[in-house]
C-alpha cells in the first residue's frame, strides 16, 4: 500500500513539472501544445475557447474536437480530452464593417456556448474535468466566463471535487495585426483539501500575438501562479500554404521547447505537437477538429 502512495505522489510530481501548475488550468488542444502552451491569445480555435473563453465569442461555426496527449512516453501520464462549441443564432449580413462597441458581422448574435471534459491519469491517481463557457464578441473586444469541475481520484484514499470559474478577455488592438488576450483562472480560489488549506492554483495569464504576415504568426506570454514563479513563453506559427501550419515554442518556467504542425483539409483541422524537458524527455499530442458548414441565412 505504502508503495502505490509513493508512487501516486511521483505521477503527480511529474504532471506538475510537466505543467508547472499542478492541478491548474488543463491544456487543450496540440495547436497550443505546440506553440509553447500558450492559452490566453489564441483565437479562431474551438481548443482555445477551452483555454480563454473569451475566443469562444469569435467562433462563427459549431465545432467539436477530441485529443490525446502522452507525457515522457509514460502509460500513467495520458490525457483525453472532448471540445464541443455552439454558436447561438446568426447575424443577417451587414453592408458595413463593425466598428467598437458594435457585435462583429461575423459573429454570433448571441455568442457560443463551449463544453469541454478531459481525464488525465491511470488508476492510482486520476484528475476529470467538466468545463462549460461562454463567449461574445463586441466590436474588437472578446469576453467570456467559464466554470469547470475538477475531481481528483486517489485509489484507496477516494475522491474530492470543486469548481472553479474563471475569466477571460480578448482585443484586438490593431484588427487582423496586433491582439491581446488575459486569463484569470480559479478567482473563486478553491479549496482542494482541507490539510494544510490546500486550495487549486490561482494563475493568470496574458498574452500578445503578432500577425508579421499571412505567412507568420508571433506569440508571447507571461503565466503567474500566485506561489510560483512566472513562466515566459514564446511561439512562433508559419504557414508555407493555407493548409499547412508549422509551429514551434518554448516555456521557460519548465525548460521544454515544443514544435507541432498543423493540417487542414475540408471542415477537418488535424494537429500535432512534440515537448521536449531537458531531464523527463518526450511528450506528445494530438488533437481533431471537426467545423460544421455555416447555415445559409434566410
Amino acid at each position: 500500500m505504502l508503495k502505490r502512495y509513493l508512487l501516486s505522489g511521483v505521477l503527480i510530481a511529474l504532471a506538475a513539472t510537466a505543467h508547472a501548475q499542478g492541478n491548474g488550468p488543463g491544456l487543450w488542444g496540440a495547436r497550443a501544445a505546440g506553440l509553447g502552451h500558450i492559452g490566453s491569445v489564441l483565437e479562431q480555435d474551438g481548443w482555445a475557447g477551452a483555454a480563454n473563453a473569451a475566443a469562444l465569442g469569435a467562433l462563427s461555426r459549431p465545432t467539436v474536437g477530441v485529443g490525446a496527449e502522452n507525457r515522457y512516453l509514460l502509460p500513467a501520464l495520458n490525457t483525453v480530452s472532448l471540445m464541443v462549441a455552439v454558436p447561438i443564432g446568426y447575424r443577417a449580413p451587414q453592408p458595413a464593417a463593425p466598428v467598437a462597441g458594435v457585435s462583429a458581422a461575423e459573429a454570433p448574435r448571441y455568442g457560443v456556448v463551449g463544453f469541454t471534459a478531459q481525464r488525465f491519469g491511470g488508476k492510482l491517481y486520476s484528475e476529470q474535468r467538466l468545463g462549460l463557457g461562454y463567449g461574445y464578441q463586441l466590436g474588437t473586444v472578446r469576453v467570456g466566463a467559464r466554470v469547470e469541475v475538477l475531481q481528483t481520484s486517489f485509489e484507496g484514499l477516494g475522491s474530492r471535487r470543486v469548481v472553479a470559474a474563471s475569466l477571460g478577455g480578448q482585443a484586438d488592438i490593431i484588427p487582423r495585426k496586433l491582439t491581446f488576450g488575459a486569463t484569470l483562472y480559479n478567482l473563486n480560489q478553491a479549496r482542494l483539501y482541507e490539510y494544510q488549506d490546500e486550495r487549486l492554483p490561482t494563475v493568470l495569464r496574458a498574452g500578445l500575438a503578432w500577425r508579421a504576415s499571412e505567412k507568420v504568426l508571433l506569440l508571447a506570454e507571461t503565466e503567474k501562479d500566485v506561489e510560483q514563479d512566472a513562466d515566459f513563453k514564446a511561439g512562433l506559427e508559419y504557414r508555407p500554404v493555407p493548409v499547412l501550419a508549422v509551429r514551434a515554442g518554448l516555456a521557460s518556467l519548465t525548460s521544454q521547447l515544443t514544435g507541432g504542425v498543423g493540417l487542414k483539409t475540408g471542415p477537418l483541422q488535424l494537429d500535432y505537437a512534440a515537448a521536449w524537458h531537458e531531464t523527463l524527455g518526450l511528450s506528445q499530442q494530438l488533437s481533431v477538429a471537426y467545423v460544421w458548414a455555416k447555415p445559409q441565412q434566410p
